[in-house]
């Protein structure tokens, strides 16, 4: 089917140009290079050293293999050309979390869920439906994870002499000040020189990967001179030459009840960056992914990387930029870009193991600066004081406490502070009211529907009803009839302007007419559209109580209620 046809196939099927195949040669090439110390980095800051020490894991190993096995995966079956995929930053706080309460036994379990929550919400059709969680949301735990990623880099960016570093915000930066006068010089100066680096290149030379430069020039120095300073391989041992076996995770249906929020924040997580790192990518291209299709990729790529042994995985917003830039145009890219790290891993992995933590540590505040976001923090905090309630909430949820709460809260305070801006959006009018206050402002002037041209008879009442008839205006109408005294013989409410009603706004219809009946007064409808039409008519109220007293337009419902009057 059309819609989860991988691009790579629609790539194929288009053809291959010699300048197109060497350009993707060239930009699998660069990216792969690029993304070598940011898997390990990921990695590294991924897993605890008490984890891995247990369970017998390598951090560092541990980003590579994530960014072979899902780089490759995703590029074979996803639904952008030129999506490159990995360990991200976005995932380091929860990954970490869950590794250092369950082990990696349970990471590997909640990020299997994850993929299968990922395909199923592709299989749903669900792509199309994240592009609905508020910009705020987004930037405010975006911003909280690149605090978290900057703070847990502190000890060996430093060199502190301590022991594991704590997993909580407040806990952690207590401990970096009791340790602080520990602070080493040749880490100091080792990890302010890579960043240094960093920050030249990015200013003028950004076509020339800054972390690939720092990371060479750091290691060869730490080695030349003999600095004592710690190194992958100092702490981790050497990176393994190749993928191990692929094998399932042992787990428990316990474990697996219990780390469902975790699965669905990992989920939701790498949906959100994954089609948002395809939308940018579409804006640079002129292309257009297949948001469902990518869905699907994404957790198949996680489940594979559980079982070769690696962490979540998405779609890597800088990386597939650069990939761009560097003349990548189809999945073949992606695809060179998994083989290179395959290939340095099996060629310079004791050469990987010399590279200074130091180094890697500002590789990472690189990458907390860039996830930070600051300029779109600050447009935020100009915005209206909801959008920055929701902002600060998150982002102060996730510092503090934890990003699935913060994620959970920011999403159900957002929906909240949407349905009360949809609410103030509709009204119910009391026309007459208006027409006296001279307030007629809600009618066209051109209108030939307007009610300020039109004859209402004595004893009529006519309301009308704007914006989405749903739970938060169904209050209002209950009200309606206590304003008005005494009750009319004819009530007409129009709803013209009404284009959804949802299941309260239908009861609260109801109970209105019934309160109508109760009072000796005739309801009325006037102008209700076809889909509104068709939901009240599936509820039944057509058919029961109204049946007859539903008309087209405001003209009609006049000349009933002419109609009705001499029976009253």
């Amino acid at each position: 089917m059309p819609r989860f046809l991988p691009k790579s196939v629609v790539c194929v099927r288009e053809g291959y140009t010699r300048g197109r195949l060497v350009s993707d040669l060239l930009a699998g090439l660069t990216v792969g290079i690029i993304a070598l110390p940011l898997a390990m980095a990921f990695g590294i800051a991924s897993i605890p050293e008490s984890v891995a020490a247990a369970d017998g894991v390598s951090p560092p190993a541990v980003g590579l293999y994530t960014a072979v096995v899902a780089g490759f995966l995703v590029s074979v079956f996803g639904g952008s050309r030129v999506q490159i995929a990995g360990p991200t930053g976005a995932f380091i706080v929860i990954v970490y979390d869950i590794a250092a309460r369950h082990g990696f036994a349970g990471l590997a379990t909640a990020t299997m869920m994850a993929g299968v929550i990922m395909i199923i919400m592709g299989l749903a059709r669900f792509g199309a439906m994240i592009k609905f969680i508020p910009y705020p949301v987004t930037t405010g735990f975006t911003s909280g994870i690149a605090v978290i990623i900057f703070s847990s880099q502190i000890k060996d960016f430093f060199g502190l002499d301590m022991g594991p570093v704590p997993a909580e915000f407040m806990e952690k930066w207590q401990a970096y000040s009791q340790h602080a006068a520990s602070w080493q010089a040749a880490p100091l100066v080792v990890g302010a020189g890579s960043l240094a680096i960093m920050i030249v290149l990015r200013r003028f030379a950004p076509r020339i990967p800054g972390a690939i430069v720092a990371v060479v020039l750091a290691s060869v120095l730490v080695w030349f001179l003999g600095l004592p300073v710690d190194t992958i391989g100092s702490r981790f041992g050497e990176i393994p030459r190749t993928l191990p076996a692929p094998h399932l995770p042992a787990f428990s249906f316990e474990l697996v009840r219990e780390l469902v929020p975790e699965a669905t924040t990992i989920a939701l997580l790498a949906a959100i960056e994954s089609l948002l790192s395809a939308v940018v990518a579409d804006g640079m291209i002129g292309g257009r992914h297949k948001a469902d299709c990518e869905l699907v990729a994404q957790g198949s790529a996680n489940l594979a990387s559980v079982v070769f042994g690696g962490i979540p995985a998405t779609g890597a917003i800088a990386r597939t930029v650069a990939n761009i830039k560097t003349g990548g145009r189809t999945p073949l890219a992606g695809i060179v870009h998994a083989a290179i790290l395959l290939v340095i891993m099996a060629a310079l992995a004791p050469l990987a193991s010399t590279i200074p933590l130091a180094t890697l540590a500002a590789v990472l505040m690189m990458v907390a600066w860039n996830m930070s976001e600051i300029d779109h923090f600050r447009s935020i905090l100009r915005a209206p004081g909801s959008d920055i309630a929701v902002l600060l909430t998150t982002f102060g949820l996730t510092v503090f406490m934890d990003l699935t709460v913060a994620v959970g809260v920011g999403v159900v305070l957002a929906s909240i502070l949407f349905m009360k801006r949809m609410t103030e959006v509709s009204n119910i009018v009391d026309i007459a009211r208006e027409l006296e206050d001279g307030n007629g402002g809600w009618d066209e002037p051109d209108d030939p529907d307007a009610v300020a041209k039109k004859v209402v008879p004595h004893g009529v009442e006519v309301y009308e009803i704007t914006g989405p008839f749903f739970f938060g205006v169904a209050d209002r109408l209950k009200d309606v009839l206590r304003q008005v005294e005494p009750p009319p013989r004819i009530f007409i409410l129009r709803m013209r302007k009404v284009p959804a009603i949802d299941a309260t706004g239908m009861h609260a219809l109801d109970e209105f007419h019934d309160k109508c009946a109760r009072q000796g007064t005739v309801l009325l409808l006037s102008g209700v559209n076809p889909h509104v039409r068709e939901a009240l008519e599936r509820s039944g109220l057509f058919g029961d109580t109204l049946a007859g007293n539903v008309l087209g337009n405001i003209d009609l419902a006049l000349e009933r209620a002419r109609e009705l009057l001499p029976s009253h």
